[in-house]
Formats: structure tokens, C-alpha cells, sequence
């Protein structure tokens, strides 16, 4: 069948986006075509090169070339310009009725895609992939992700549990995700956000392949991250400041009222020490809650700033070669509208 076909004929495309992975590339691509293989539905996989440094680029183009990888389209960033673009773009590129989006490091099980596509076909518009707790990750971290989830469910209203950006996404989840007007973008909380059915599948993240090395999300990188997701969903650390002053200011009338009244009562007033130490602490307060609303300030003049969420330098090919399955035609069993269940 021809490559040019309208963009609903392909049923799943498979998002990737890759920094610096042209060890891991061929490995996953192997995998992941094993699976959608066996699978009744035409299908795509999507690599958004994100500015690699490395030779995924290069690599990239020579898995396409063999075998079944010719199932492959690749978009390459002119530079780094972050995961959350990454995701955008793929999804821009999709053409199929429900997109995977998917980390390349084997963390995210392809293994799992049939049961994300049957809970799909069972009427979900979101099925997220649900990541259980692995024993061997740190005991901090593991604290650190629990109390970052409890302050996302108490104070932005975002109940992401150990949710990832490993799910699957409806055409009308894409379209919807795609259209919100955000320049910096938490993937996994804008999709919850938008409060459509969803299902989840449980999983346990694999280990990384031995010479891919440990994860590149440092944990200077994942607090940021944590960061700009909670400032994006609430204005909660803005009323902290308020509320910092108020405390600072009933502080300062107690402490007040108290040099009063010793020198009503002929004493000295000494503590020389302690207000050296209160005039740091105040200061502190400041200087945080500037930073603090500076954050806000930030987001604000990167959303009027109106730049492209990235830049592609170069993509393959410029048509898309669809895997169709051995005697299967485009309505097939991946395929939602095939089952009389669907509500019409």
C-alpha cells in the first residue's frame, strides 16, 4: 500500500523521544517491532532526536533501513531543546488513531503495549501505564517521589500517584493536548488535567541495559522538574509569601510589644546577637520570596515570548512507510471502531 495515506489508516504510532541513545536505539527498536508486530494493526514509530551529541541520528537512519525498523520516521532537533518538546513534537507527527509515547531506555516495557491497546479498545481515551516501586531504587528518592505526588494531590488537585509519561493517548486526547495554549508544558499532569475516561496498567520498570549507563535525570534535574510542575498547576507557593509575611509581621509586634514593655519596667534590652540573627532570617524570607514570585514572572514572559516549542533540522522520510500485518486491512482488531461495544 502506498505511504501517502490519509492519517486516520495508521491505527498506533509508537512516540520515542532520545537524547544521546544510539547504544540503546538498536536494542529497543528490535524489541518494540517484535511486539507491534505480532499486533493486528498498521502501525508507526516515531524518534524525536532531541539535539543528541552522540551518533543516535546516524544510527537512526541505518536501523530504518533494515528489516521491519522501515516502520521508522525521525524528526532531529537543531539543538536540546528538552523532553516535554520532544513529546509535542512526535505527537504532532503522529497520524494514528492513538499514540504511545515511551522512554528508549527500557524503563518503559514494550512488552506491555497489548494490554495499553486492549484497554483502549475497551473505551478508555487515556490508559496510563502505572509504574510499581521497585526495591532497589533509592530510599530518598523513593521519599523525595512520594512527598512531591502528596503535595501535587493536596495543593494542585493532581492525583498522578506513580504515574509516567509512558501511556497511550486517544486521537481526541492528542488533538485536545496539542490545542492548549502552554509554552512550557508538564506532559503528565496536562493529560490528567484534561479529566478524559482513562484505564492503567501496572508495570515494573526494567533495569537499564549494562552499557547504557545510570539515568541521566539527575536529582538537581528531577527537583526542577518537580518544581516547574507544581508551579504550574498552582499558585499555592505565591500565598506562602503572603502567609510568610504575615507570620514575619505578628512576629515583629510580639518582639516589639516585649522591648516595650522591659523598658517600661527599667530593664535593658539587650540581644545585640539577636537581631543580627532576626535580620538574616528576614532577609532569607525576602530574598526566597522574590525568587519565588521571580519563578511565576519567568513562566510568564516565556509563554508571551510566542517562540516554537523546538526547531527540526532534519526528518526521514518525508512520507511515512506503514506496517501493515499480513492479510489485515486497515479497520483491524487494534482498532476501537472495529467492536460494536464503541459507543457511536
Amino acid at each position: 500500500m502506498e505511504a501517502g495515506l490519509d492519517r486516520m489508516e495508521i491505527i498506533l504510532s509508537v512516540v520515542v523521544p532520545a537524547y544521546n541513545e544510539a547504544v540503546s536505539l538498536p536494542p529497543f527498536v528490535k524489541a518494540l517491532c517484535s511486539v507491534l508486530s505480532e499486533m493486528a494493526c498498521p502501525y508507526e514509530i516515531i524518534v524525536v532526536d532531541d539535539g543528541s551529541t552522540d551518533e543516535t541520528w546516524n544510527v537512526l537512519r541505518q536501523v530504518s533501513q533494515s528489516g521491519p525498523s522501515s516502520q521508522l520516521r525521525g524528526l532531529r532537533f537543531t539543538r536540546n531543546f528538552g523532553k516535554e518538546a520532544a513529546i509535542v513534537a512526535g505527537l504532532q507527527a503522529s497520524q494514528g488513531r492513538a499514540a504511545i509515547v515511551m522512554d528508549i531506555d527500557f524503563q518503559h516495557p514494550p512488552a506491555i503495549i497489548p494490554q495499553l491497546v486492549a484497554k483502549w479498545r475497551a473505551g478508555a481515551k487515556v490508559v496510563e501505564a502505572v509504574k510499581e516501586q521497585r526495591q532497589d531504587e533509592y530510599l530518598l528518592r523513593r521519599w523525595a517521589a512520594r512527598l512531591y505526588y502528596f503535595f501535587l494531590n493536596r495543593f494542585a488537585h493532581l492525583d498522578l500517584k506513580k504515574s509516567s509519561d509512558f501511556k497511550l493517548l486517544d486521537r481526541e486526547v492528542i488533538d485536545l493536548y496539542l490545542a492548549l495554549p502552554e509554552r512550557r508544558r508538564f506532559f503528565r499532569g496536562l493529560i490528567h488535567w484534561l479529566g478524559l475516561p482513562y484505564a492503567e496498567v501496572n508495570f515494573v520498570p526494567k533495569e537499564r541495559l549494562p552499557h547504557t549507563g545510570s539515568s541521566r535525570w539527575s536529582f538537581g534535574r528531577l527537583t526542577l522538574f518537580a518544581w516547574r510542575g507544581i508551579t504550574s498547576f498552582t499558585s499555592l507557593p505565591l500565598q506562602l509569601v503572603t502567609i510568610l509575611g504575615v507570620v514575619t509581621f505578628l512576629g515583629a509586634i510580639v518582639l516589639g510589644g516585649q522591648t516595650l514593655y522591659l523598658k517600661w519596667q527599667g530593664e535593658a534590652v539587650e540581644g545585640f546577637t539577636t537581631v543580627i540573627l532576626l535580620q538574616l532570617l528576614l532577609g532569607s524570607i525576602f530574598m526566597f520570596s522574590l525568587g519565588l514570585i521571580g519563578e511565576y514572572l519567568a513562566s510568564i514572559y516565556h509563554e508571551i515570548k510566542h517562540r516554537p516549542l523546538y526547531v527540526v533540522a532534519q526528518t526521514f522520510p518525508e512520507k511515512a512507510s506503514i506496517n501493515h500485518c499480513t492479510n489485515q486491512s486497515t479497520t483491524s482488531e487494534c482498532d476501537p471502531s472495529s467492536h460494536s461495544h464503541k459507543k457511536n
